[in-house]
């Protein structure tokens, strides 16, 4: 493999790490990178070997928050458990069936998060008080299974439906969704890994040295996002939602 494919790999993970660190979405980056600059190796090769960096970026990122965020230790520990096998399974699903089906649902529910996003300006500003208690566990375990297993399926993007998840279904502002939200990416990208280890998916030496930029972009991303707030993760998200529709609007009109 050609030296100038690996850094250009190196850059995208770079980028992915620091966007996915405020706000998920940093498989929008890498991902279509990588089946551009390798376009002999089959999709799911690419896709379990991506998963490396993302853990290592997440890593990196949930880190930063730990430090500095409150965590809902209690709530994590549940959607934890419950995302890594949702996550395991959807990337079982993946290696016999095609995801192509999902893209034009997904094209229209972001669409109108979007827009709801916009319109709302005091959307994830500050934290919804009103869900607590047995209704936050079972939003928590609904969010663990369908996230979990589109991370497995689809993957991109997985980050940004976190964030939205915490906020419409459990109350959490922009940087406490952020931070929670990471500590879920990683039990589903984790569990993706497994499946794809056991199926020799992963190609090492194109995984290692993406995953150190997709860490260190990751480290920056969150030490921002942290540093600016609510405000600032807010335009970002939408920015990386409109990123995200473009992406799905290709795959479902152009590809």
């Amino acid at each position: 493999m050609e030296s100038y494919i690996i850094i250009l790999l190196c850059l995208a993970a770079f980028v992915a790490g620091f966007i996915d660190a405020i706000v998920g979405g940093g498989g929008l980056i890498q991902t279509p990178v990588a089946l551009i600059l390798l376009p002999n190796l089959a999709v799911s090769t690419i896709i379990g070997t991506l998963k490396i960096p993302a853990i290592s970026g997440t890593s990196f990122a949930a880190h930063q928050y730990i430090k500095n965020v409150k965590m809902n230790w209690k709530l994590l520990s549940i959607m934890i458990l419950l995302a890594f096998p949702s996550a395991f399974l959807g990337s079982t699903l993946l290696t016999y069936v095609s995801n192509d089906f999902m893209k034009p649902l997904l094209l229209i529910v972001l669409s109108l998060f979007l827009i709801y996003t916009y319109i709302q300006k005091d959307f994830g500003q500050q934290r919804d008080t009103s869900v607590t208690g047995s209704k936050q566990i079972i939003y928590a375990i609904f969010i663990s299974f369908s996230v979990g297993f589109y991370d497995g399926f689809i993957g991109p993007g997985t980050g940004s439906f976190l964030v939205l998840a915490f906020i419409t279904l459990l109350g959490f502002d922009f940087i406490n969704a952020s931070a929670n939200a990471k500590m879920v990416n990683l039990a589903t990208n984790f569990g993706s890994i497994c499946l794809f280890i056991s199926k020799g998916k992963i190609i090492w030496a194109i995984a290692i040295p993406m995953a150190v930029f997709n860490a260190l972009g990751g480290w920056m991303g969150a030490k921002l996002a942290i540093n600016k707030g609510n405000k600032f993760i807010r335009t970002f998200f939408l920015v990386v939602v409109i990123a995200t529709l473009i992406r799905f609007a290709y795959d479902v009109f152009y590809k």
